[in-house]
């Protein structure tokens, strides 16, 4: 930025640089002596676009390199980027750089932004395509993470309403943009096909934009979701083993079709135990999964659960994992070892 002031228009100020690269090339995030840009984060296209396909089963278009899978989430998660270099069918070419030595708050992560809900046929909130508790459970997965997680406008208090595609084009060139909408959205088989294609809305109309705002006296109607997100927030700001934010410090393990876990190390044996489940209740009885064992002398206790009361959930299942383990379907828990209780004498 060119500035002939006496002071330039940006000394003294401290500014962070975002970088939305497809090609997920980390040479942006990494420091110039080492080559790089030096910007300070970069959108993690990989975890939003394997997040959706857990949660919706869909996956055309440019989903289609990604199932959905918990071992995708887990991944996602502990190194960032999915694709380092692997081979992307629906580009028809390697995508992305390896992300080693990287930290995680270098990857933004994300259930929605403007490009990804507007890259559909009505704009739907990502929430409104699966169920409330699959929902929620994935969000606590998102949040949980380590990463530097972005909102979408609204999403903090369940907003229902839509965000499409709207340009303020006129004449000529707003059927050019309506143009390439449609053609853009061709990649979608499902919006390709003509009963949905006449009907995707017209970019340049008032009531396309008008569709996309927000609706404030939402805030008031969808507390739960409100709430969902605050004590998340707050237990990744607060919690000893959550705030280090320490992607090296995690280790993960897929326990069922569609249910997975991650271990978090803090010091000594201070540690916590997230359990996602997205499809049915399990019951690994017994379990060999080693990352299920609490540490020596304690026993794992409950800390948060996605399906509490206070987020509109079910209540917690009677919980007991010493002889029998139950992990409930569309849910996510938090445990936290405490110590053993001393067996009674005879």
């Amino acid at each position: 930025i060119f500035d002939d002031s006496p002071e330039h228009i940006l000394a003294g100020r401290s500014i962070l640089l975002i970088a939305e690269d497809e090609s997920q090339n980390t040479i942006r995030v990494r420091p110039p002596e080492r080559g790089g840009y030096g910007l300070d984060a970069m959108w993690n296209d990989d975890f939003h676009h394997a997040a959706v396909v857990a949660l919706t089963g869909r996956s055309e278009a440019y989903y289609s390199d990604y199932q959905g899978s918990p071992q995708e989430l887990i991944s996602a998660i502990k190194w960032g980027f999915l694709f380092q270099g692997q081979y992307f069918s629906w580009q028809k070419k390697r995508r992305g750089t390896p992300t080693f030595g990287l930290p995680a708050s270098a990857f933004i992560t994300y259930l929605e932004n403007h490009d990804q809900m507007s890259n559909s046929a009505r704009g739907d909130r990502l929430r409104t395509l699966t169920s409330p508790g699959r929902y929620k459970a994935l969000t606590a997965t998102w949040l949980l993470a380590p990463g530097t997680p972005m909102f979408f406008q609204g999403q903090e208090y369940g907003a229902s309403r839509p965000f499409l595609y709207f340009a303020d084009h006129i004449d000529t060139l707003a059927r050019l943009v309506q143009k390439g909408r449609s053609e853009f959205l061709g990649q979608f088989r499902s919006i390709a096909h003509s009963e949905v294609a006449q009907c995707l809305p017209d970019p340049a109309a008032p009531e396309t934009f008008g569709k996309s705002k927000l609706d404030p006296t939402e805030r008031a109607n969808y507390k739960e979701i409100y709430a969902l997100h605050n004590d998340l927030l707050k237990l990744r700001r607060e919690d000893s083993i959550f705030s280090a934010q320490r992607a090296d410090r995690i280790q993960g393990a897929v326990i069922g079709p569609e249910a997975f876990l991650l271990r978090y190390f803090g010091a000594g044996n201070d540690c916590r135990l997230l359990i996602v489940n997205l499809g049915r209740d399990l019951f690994p009885n017994p379990t060999s999964e080693p990352l299920m064992a609490p540490p020596a002398g304690q026993r794992w206790a409950m800390l948060w659960y996605s399906e509490h009361p206070r987020y509109g959930g079910c209540g917690a299942p009677p919980f007991e994992v010493e002889t029998h383990w139950r992990i409930p379907g569309h849910a996510a828990l938090v445990l936290r070892p405490v110590p053993e209780e001393p067996e009674e004498g005879p």
